[in-house]
């Protein structure tokens, strides 16, 4: 745009909001024509009340200035406006959450001796420790980032008896990523450590691609890792290819984790001596899904342990396929495999064919398993578990539950002390877009390709692979269709937010959430509790977030609910540290017998109330008092 015509456009756009202000609007303190201030407009045109303006509601505000606020708004309503260049200027001005590739740190390929990397984030390690004789180098407490983005390419590759630690790597972080590639390739010797990596991440995408490969008597070792992830996909491919009397130990990985995938392909192929041990694997798994393809074909003298493999998963599937084939001396034992009374359907296709010397024993497994042109000899079958047998041995299918995730509406009294959940927000800080902007942003499956020209993103690029999962993702949440009784939208700024609150609530309303994150992860004692609207059922507009570029929630309306608030006081000094609000949900016919809240809480749908808290950045908008 010629410099000219920006500075008229500019100076029309401030006169044109002049007119709207009022004296006292313009003699505030902050600038009136920034995108904040126009939500503070569109709040006291669209809200009756004269009550208190929310901070942390306006904190959320787009940073647009008055000059960019002004060029943004009116580049995007210009149809030939190039979203993709645009958009990198915005994101950054704007403080949203840019294209991963762009935010990584150059690449660091020097290494003198043994390096401690604590509390990195987003950095590139390629060609690193290359040739390295011996050492350590530790990844403790490696990356307090929220959206992690690390890559490791040809690391420690040719190295000789060196040793890598990954302890406490990424936890509690939101989509994390890292790419491990070509990682300990010929190398001799040496140990690789993954202990509580990505633990209670939520989103994990993880690769291991050609890991370790053609490595010679390498250990590698995968404590907790991934434990307690909420959805996310871990790849592992040609991992152990060609490889000679390494050791790979999975223990405890992926525990107490919901719909994670992990897939296994080409793993350990045309190994020799290998051994692999998979123990407590994805326990207590809901709708875990694993993939093993061509694993361990063409090796020789294989071991291979799983031991309480997918026990007391939840639904899910297992599918091994071309396992061990055309191998030699495989042994495998597969020991207490799926002990679970729900656990989903596991195939096992051309298992362990044409292989010689091989000795396979399941011992101990769960039913509901398929067995097609497995190896018909060196294969035995132990004490197979069937529904009865399992309930008769009492097994327990509980799934964990975050102690005070959920709670009776009883529990809300003042002297009552009761455990708090982690309610941290665990997402990257991001800001709502102004209306006008929003509104011109493509938002719809129908409009993938836009959307991810507009975020620089690409299916052929692994790298991209994360944030076309975190766009997809929000896209099908938001086109869900509504549950019965239920209203919804997905809103990317304030406006929005108003005026989905208002329509289903009307305009004489106020919005809601806990104070501060205080009493995480701890007891609480509960000081003063108040009802909104007296402590009466009403109906409220509750607000989460969904992971996307910029700040993005899921709205929907929620009746017959009670809201409170309540003092949140620590149970040793009795003194304040935080302002809770809680939801009771009075109405639970609907919820799935399945739900969290049932499992920790007993009972089934439609027969209590749950009540939790309003996580921080969470909000619940309800009728003025």
């Amino acid at each position: 745009m010629p410099k000219d015509t920006n500075n008229i456009l500019i100076s029309f756009l401030l006169l044109w909001s002049m007119a709207g202000l009022t004296g006292a609007e313009k003699n505030a303190g902050g600038n009136p024509f920034t995108a904040k201030a126009s939500l503070a407009r569109y709040w006291k045109s669209h809200i009756t009340n004269d009550l208190p303006k929310p901070s942390f509601f306006f904190n959320k505000a787009s940073p647009l200035n008055a000059v960019d606020f002004a060029v943004f708004s009116k580049l995007l309503v210009e149809q030939n406006t190039t979203w993709s260049t645009l958009f990198q200027t915005l994101c950054i001005k704007a403080n949203l959450l840019c294209s991963f590739p762009d935010v990584v740190s150059p690449s660091l390929q020097k290494h003198a001796g043994d390096v401690n990397f604590t509390s990195y984030t987003g950095r590139s390690f390629a060609n690193y420790g290359t040739d390295q004789l011996g050492g350590a180098d530790s990844f403790k407490n490696y990356t307090n980032d929220q959206a992690p983005s690390n890559s490791f390419r040809r690391y420690s590759r040719d190295s000789l008896k060196h040793d890598d630690l990954f302890k406490n790597y990424a936890q509690d972080a939101n989509l994390g990523d890292s790419i491990f590639n070509t990682y300990g390739g010929s190398a001799t010797g040496g140990v690789g450590t993954f202990t509580n990596y990505q633990d209670g991440v939520n989103d994990p995408q993880l690769t291991f691609s050609t890991y370790s490969a053609d490595a010679d008597g390498r250990i590698q070792g995968f404590t907790a890792y991934s434990h307690e992830a909420n959805s996310g996909k871990q790849d592992f491919k040609n991992y152990a290819r060609n490889g000679n009397g390494g050791e790979n130990d999975f223990t405890s990985y992926s525990n107490v984790s919901n719909a994670v995938v992990s897939s296994f392909i080409g793993y350990g192929n045309s190994g020799n001596g290998i051994k692999d041990s998979f123990i407590r694997y994805g326990f207590d798994n809901n709708v875990p899904q694993n993939s093993f393809s061509s694993y361990g074909d063409a090796g020789n003298g294989a071991t291979e342990i799983f031991k309480s493999y997918s026990d007391q998963a939840d639904v899910g599937t297992d599918s091994f396929t071309s396992y061990a084939r055309d191998s030699n001396g495989v042994k495998a034992n597969f020991e207490s495999y799926g002990f679970s009374t729900k656990h989903g359907p596991a195939r096992f296709t051309s298992y362990s064919e044409r292989s010689e010397n091989q000795k396979v024993g399941f011992t101990t497994y769960g039913e509901n398993y398929g067995f097609k042109r497995y190896a018909k000899t060196g294969v035995t079958f132990d004490n197979y578990l069937n529904k009865s047998s399992l309930e008769n041995n009492n097994i327990a299918n509980t799934k964990w539950v975050e102690p005070g995730k959920f709670f009776r509406e009883s529990m809300l009294k003042t002297g009552n002390l009761m455990p708090m959940p982690d309610i941290k927000d665990k997402m990257p800080k991001r800001s709502f877009l102004p209306k006008i902007i929003a509104a011109k942003l493509p938002f719809s499956s129908l409009k993938i390709d836009a959307m991810k020209k507009m975020f620089h993103v690409s299916d052929d690029d692994d790298d991209d692979s994360r944030l076309v999962h975190m766009i997809t993702d929000a896209l099908n949440e938001c086109e869900r269709a509504p549950s019965p009784g239920e209203t919804k939208r997905c809103i990317g700024s304030g406006e929005e937010m108003i005026d989905f609150a208002t329509s289903t609530l009307g305009p004489n309303i106020m919005v809601r959430t806990t104070e501060n994150t205080n009493g995480s992860n701890g007891d609480i004692l509960i000081g003063p509790v108040t009802g909104i609207n007296g402590g009466n059922v009403t109906k409220s507009v509750s607000c989460h977030q969904s992971f996307f570029p910029y700040l993005l929630y899921y709205c929907h309306s929620v009746p017959k609910v009670r809201v409170y608030e309540a003092d949140i006081l620590d149970p040793t000094s009795k003194v304040k540290i935080n302002h809770g609000v809680a939801i009771c949900h009075v109405d639970t016919s609907s919820w799935s017998p399945g739900h969290g809240a049932f499992l920790a809480l007993g009972s089934g749908p439609g027969k209590i109330e749950v009540c939790h808290w309003i996580f921080e950045n969470d909000m619940t908008w309800t009728i003025a008092d």
